[in-house]
């Protein structure tokens, strides 16, 4: 180095120390007139920025109860009062970091000018910050500018400017801030590695402690890890974080902060950091219990639809409180793993419930025989099969309900009306041409009378009277009843990549009824009404409520308040509830779906479960048996059991102990594979409860009109 360059470093650090012995920081002479002015420029505008910038916190979800079913953050910090961290860890810090720290005014002139005489055959910049300094870079990195890397570089560049913006920033921190308070915030705000951020996470992460708990070799190694987080971690470096807690020690000593003897006893000690460690939140909804991962996801994805950014879920602080009923999801759960074991290869059984209301639908659990991870071994997925379209194979013969519902609306039929119920027939769709075939329908061979009434039909199930009945009605208008009774994600997800019919020879294009997104994509399949596209589980549970609250649709909603991290209740933003159907319409086809589990394709699994309770309920199995499902309610608890295939290999479900995917020949269906865990956490639910009964049908809508 020649010896030009080897004076720039002494004299930016003397032009430093000498702007700052000229007062407070302004904008002088001695040569650095541009430069002090391009700095004052933007320190105004940073201090502002320090001012108006929380430090991101964690967001904590709770159950109904307030009980925690996850953390979520970006930094894992737990802020503390000063009166919350022991004089033993402030001690450790100054002792190390900043002897002066009680004498200086924010930046120590002394020791820059002691670093550019040390620095000055170096060509380095660094050394000489105070606490305060320190403060200040670690707030604009770690909270000002955490989402900025260009920033963040700046605010670690090795320049004069770069020193004489913090040191002036620091200047201004202490004439307004006390010392105590400078600490505390530093302590706050500082990196002890990873993601873990403030002495009080360091506490917890590294020693299961509070900060006012820690004793003095525990203090030592957190103070000694700031300096090199990384390099100081006593997990992945336990030599070089043991010698640096030691020099800790040893400053501590030196300064009078503790006794020789105090000194010695705490060197002797192991680094004594938790097993494993450190041991912190996952922070995020992976770290859920396995009862309420779905359920929290759920809820993170709401609560983003409402307008609130990832970022700030993560970062912002708040306590959002769901809907999450401990108990019902507890027992749901045990009652799917019952059903289908956890690490089943192939098969997944997903359970919701929603509570019906007319002024809104709570979402009480979502929960599955898997779990919300990324290891398929342990039978995680890290898809929201429960609030997702991800039954791909579908819900079957419960989309009968939209058709039903759909004929009492347009008076085409009601409860009472006979069906034409032959073996087999072929039905034309809606929108042919010469070249398109006739749709194929038989029934199961079972022997179902011809005609079948409404009622007998959604108890007993024939395909034929139903796409029969859906051609009656209309494909545009199934569809739409469809999405008013909750299938609003379901449809507008399997629309994806469907345009608008603009073909001027398709005489749909001319046809307003196909305006609509669900009618472009199911437009001509007449297999609708089978169940045989993907569906949401969580959706096919709110359906069960919408019916059972009087035709009232509200959406599925996880959330009981959100409030910020100073306890403040923050407004969440949902859709209103609609009326989509009417009362009438709703009670009478609860009355069709009634006899599902007393005299329906569910009986006999109602039976062997001891249910006598009155409730609705509609069965639905696909034409290879790769998805059965359960779908409705009692008392109130609407709910949807869905046994589906979720292997890269998809088969036949298979009956047994354990359900399991085959070539069995007859496979599961609905009665007998979705509806037993129905039954088995409805019991365990409602013990010891009366029955509520099923509201009567509205004659008005028994027959056609």
């Amino acid at each position: 180095m020649t010896r030009g360059r080897a004076l720039v470093p002494f004299l930016g650090f003397s032009l430093l120390a000498g702007i700052l012995l000229a007062g407070t920081v302004a904008p002088v002479a001695i040569g650095a007139g541009v430069l002090s002015n391009q700095v004052s420029d933007s320190v105004d505008a940073i201090s502002a920025d320090l001012a108006a910038a929380d430090p991101p916190l964690t967001t904590t979800v709770t159950d109904r109860d307030g009980a925690t079913i996850a953390t979520l953050y970006s930094q894992y910090r737990l802020p503390v009062a000063a009166s919350q961290i022991s004089l033993t860890m402030k001690a450790a810090i100054v002792d190390i970091e900043d002897r002066r720290f009680y004498q200086e005014g924010g930046v120590d002139v002394q020791g820059m000018l002691r670093a550019a005489l040390n620095n000055s055959t170096g060509g380095s910049l660094q050394g000489a910050s105070t606490i305060t300094q320190q403060y200040v870079k670690n707030y604009l990195i770690n909270v000002v500018d955490r989402g900025n890397k260009a920033a963040q570089q700046a605010d670690q560049e090795d320049s004069v400017a770069r020193k004489l913006r913090e040191a002036k920033m620091a200047v201004q921190l202490g004439q307004t801030t006390s010392k105590d308070d400078i600490l505390t915030g530093y302590l706050n705000v500082v990196e002890f590695s990873g993601n873990i951020y403030g002495v009080g996470a360091a506490a917890k992460a590294y020693f299961g402690t509070t900060p006012d708990k820690l004793t003095v070799p525990q203090a030592a190694l957190l103070a000694g890890m700031v300096n090199n987080p990384n390099t100081f971690n006593p997990y992945t470096h336990p030599d070089q974080a043991l010698h640096r807690r030691n020099l800790v020690l040893d400053a501590m000593v030196s300064s009078g902060s503790m006794s020789a003897a105090v000194g010695t006893a705490a060197r002797t000690a192991p680094l004594g950091v938790l097993d494993g460690g450190p041991v912190t939140p996952s922070g995020s909804c992976l770290g859920a219990a396995p009862d309420a991962g779905f359920f929290c996801a759920y809820a993170q994805s709401y609560l983003e639809k409402a307008g609130f950014t990832a970022d700030q879920l993560a970062t912002g602080g708040y306590v959002i409180k769901t809907t999450m009923d401990p108990k019902v999801s507890q027992v749901t759960k045990d009652a799917v793993d019952a059903n289908v074991p956890t690490t089943q290869d192939g098969v997944a059984n997903t359970f919701a419930v929603v509570r019906p209301d007319q002024d809104t639908h709570q979402v009480l659990a979502m929960v599955a025989n898997r779990d919300l991870g990324y290891d398929p071994a342990k039978g995680q997925t890290s898809t929201n099969i429960v609030a997702d379209a991800s039954n791909k194979f579908g819900a079957g013969s419960s989309f009968k309900i939209f058709t039903s519902a759909a004929a009492m609306v347009t008076g085409k039929a009601g409860l009472d009306t006979p069906l034409p119920d032959p073996l087999s027939d072929c039905f034309t769709p809606p929108a042919t041409n010469r070249y398109t075939p006739c749709y194929p329908v038989s029934n199961d061979g079972t022997s179902y009378p011809d005609p079948i009434s409404l009622a007998d039909g959604l108890a007993t199930s024939p395909n034929v009277a139903f796409v029969g009945l859906e051609s009656a009605v209309g494909m545009p208008t199934v569809l739409e009843m469809a999405r008013k009774l909750g299938l609003r994600d379901t449809l507008a997800t399997n629309d994806a990549g469907n345009p608008p019919i603009t073909d001027p020879a398709d005489p749909r294009s001319k046809d307003p009824q196909y305006d609509e997104p669900q009618s472009r994509y199911f437009q001509n399949l007449l297999s609708f009404t089978l169940g045989t596209s993907p569906v949401s589980p969580l959706e096919m549970s709110n359906v069960s409520a919408t019916l059972m609250s009087g035709g009232v649709w509200c959406p599925p909603n996880p959330i009981l308040s959100v409030t910020d991290r100073d306890g403040r209740p923050v407004p969440v933003r949902q859709q209103a509830c609609e009326q989509v159907v009417p009362a009438g319409v709703a009670n009478t086809l609860m009355a069709g779906l009634s006899r599902d589990t007393t005299a329906g394709t569910s009986a006999a699994a109602a039976r062997a479960a001891g249910w006598t309770r009155p409730d609705i309920g509609k069965t639905g199995t696909t034409q290879e048996s790769e998805s059965v499902a359960f779908v409705g309610g009692v008392d109130d608890y609407a709910v949807s059991s869905m046994v589906f295939a979720d292997g890269p290999h998809p088969r036949e479900i298979c009956p047994g102990d354990p359900v399991h995917l085959g070539n069995c020949g007859h496979g599961a269906f609905g009665g007998t594979v979705a509806a037993p865990p129905y039954f088995r956490a409805m019991n365990t639910l409602l013990a010891g409860t009366p029955d509520k009964a099923i509201p009567s049908p509205d004659p008005g809508y028994l027959t056609a009109r």
